[in-house]
């Protein structure tokens, strides 16, 4: 889709269908011209509520308030409601809270991420009719709008719903065609297309780094493992961040198989991988000021011979010895490693890492919303804050020295689950902890996309199945530390 961007008046634009939003249901608003017929329909403009009236060449969606977070939702329900309708091109004004233009960017990753389908493996393809989306700078409030600044936003947010869903395909790819090698290939075209470097680790590699936690998860697929380094360096960046993403393309649980309907759907076990392939597209193509490195461990978990097993003692890329207790907690052993790794390469001034840690997330927090932790409370609270800026919902859990104590071994350094099946979230971050320096412990933030990554509904913005978590979170983030690096 293209989106244009123009001073003329709603009602001088010529498009083959309007859309419309009503605020806090203002049936009386200027742009509402179907009063009567609305009425008569019973519609009540009830947040993400639509009405799409085809003798009208209009569709109506109602919104809680003029902000971005209600005005993404309502594009991405109206343009889901006609994108496979005979229309080209549609007309919509602006929604913005007293002219303020970022939620124009919110607007157009609603039509972006709301027209997205995963249809690859149908025999009958969804068709997207929609080719044009002209955005009048008429607005809702009567506000003034800079078109410069409006133009700037919508172009972001075109780049960044694009990066969304390219991270929602390379989830919804099934396992036996999006494997650790295709997955660093995946990465490999997205470096060469926005222009950054791309280091892949084999296993020789892997082995020289002594990343023997990550191997060990690896042992018993067909598929070798890969660490995956992508970076993008702008010249004189300010700020460094390291981003660190579980890319578990398959998780059958190892030798403590998870039960039938738990497998399924575990080719989302790579979000946070396939998140980083997203943020560094993103982040490229909106060439922001700051340097930002994303390391992904790209890996099979399956059974076999040849498979790690519960009571296995694993020695990880810091020397610190790992019993297992259990192999379905194999995210971490491969996170362990992988931020090991990335500590090494890159002094970052903030690591962030991005995985489809724990069930016990979900059960805290819900389908919906990502768990942030780590040990410094100002960086927790930025991550919360800047998701929730982004549309992305995120809380953050605090560690403790008691759940610190539930990883006890008795015969190595620490255990790989601990000894409560109470919160599980907390002590997988305390245990990815043990394996941040003190240099960067500070520094680093543990983000649990478990809930939103994969939903098996529709929700929001957001289609059945993968959503993207964690691209727009991150991107927003390191906007705002661009901001805070020029003030600096």
């Amino acid at each position: 889709m293209n989106f244009e961007i123009t001073i003329s008046k709603i009602d001088d634009i010529k498009a083959d269908i309007e859309v419309i939003f009503i605020a806090n249901s203002d049936f009386k608003h200027r742009f509402v011209k179907d009063k009567k017929l609305l009425k008569k329909v019973g519609f009540k403009a009830s947040q993400d509520e639509v009405c799409y009236l085809p003798e009208k060449d209009r569709v109506y969606v109602g919104i809680q308030a003029v902000e971005g977070k209600y005005v993404r939702r309502a594009a991405a329900k109206a343009i889901s409601a006609i994108k496979d309708k005979p229309y080209k091109s549609i007309k919509v004004a602006s929604y913005t809270n007293k002219g303020c233009t970022y939620a124009i960017r919110a607007m157009v990753e609603g039509f972006v991420l709301g027209s997205y389908s995963f249809d690859k493996y149908k025999s009958t393809k969804s068709k997207n009719h929609i080719k044009t989306i002209i955005i009048s700078t008429e607005d809702y409030a009567q506000a003034d709008i800079d078109i410069t600044k409006a133009s700037v936003q919508m172009h972001k947010g075109e780049i960044i719903a694009d990066a969304t869903n390219l991270t929602r395909d390379i989830v919804n790819t099934p396992p036996d065609d999006c494997y650790p090698k295709v997955m660093a290939n995946i990465a490999k075209d997205v470096a060469k297309e926005c222009d950054i470097e791309c280091k892949v680790l084999k296993v020789s590699d892997l082995q020289k780094e002594n990343m023997n936690a990550l191997l060990s998860v690896a042992r018993a697929s067909r598929h070798k493992p890969k660490v995956i380094h992508l970076a993008y360096k702008p010249k004189d960046a300010k700020v460094k961040i390291s981003i660190i993403g579980k890319g578990l393309t398959y998780d059958s649980g190892g030798l403590s198989l998870k039960p039938s309907d738990f497998m399924v759907t575990m080719k989302s076990d790579k979000s946070g991988g396939s998140a980083v392939i997203g943020i560094l597209k993103a982040v490229s193509q909106l060439n922001l000021p700051i340097e930002v490195h994303g390391f992904i461990g790209a890996v099979e978990n399956m059974i076999g011979g040849d498979a790690y097993k519960p009571d296995d003692v694993l020695k990880a890329k810091n020397g610190k010895t790992i019993e297992v207790r259990n192999t379905d907690a194999e995210g971490r052993l491969v996170l362990a490693d992988v931020l090991c790794y990335a500590q090494e390469q890159v002094k970052a001034d903030y690591i962030f890492d991005l995985a489809t840690l724990t069930g016990a997330c979900v059960v805290g927090v819900g389908a919906y919303t990502s768990g942030v932790m780590g040990h410094n409370q100002l960086v927790k609270e930025m991550v919360v804050r800047e998701a929730i800026y982004s549309g992305e919902l995120a809380t953050a859990l605090d560690f403790n020295d008691y759940l610190k104590d539930t990883l006890k071994s008795n015969i190595a350094d620490i255990c790989n689950i601990s000894n409560t099946r109470y919160g599980g979230a907390i002590t997988a971050g305390l245990f990815l902890s043990e394996f941040i320096d003190d240099e960067h412990k500070e520094k680093w933030a543990h983000i649990d996309i478990a809930g939103p990554a994969f939903v098996e509904h529709a929700w929001g913005e957001n289609p059945s199945g993968a959503s993207g978590a964690g691209v727009r979170m991150m991107v927003k983030l390191i906007e705002k530390l661009t901001m805070k690096s020029k003030h600096s």
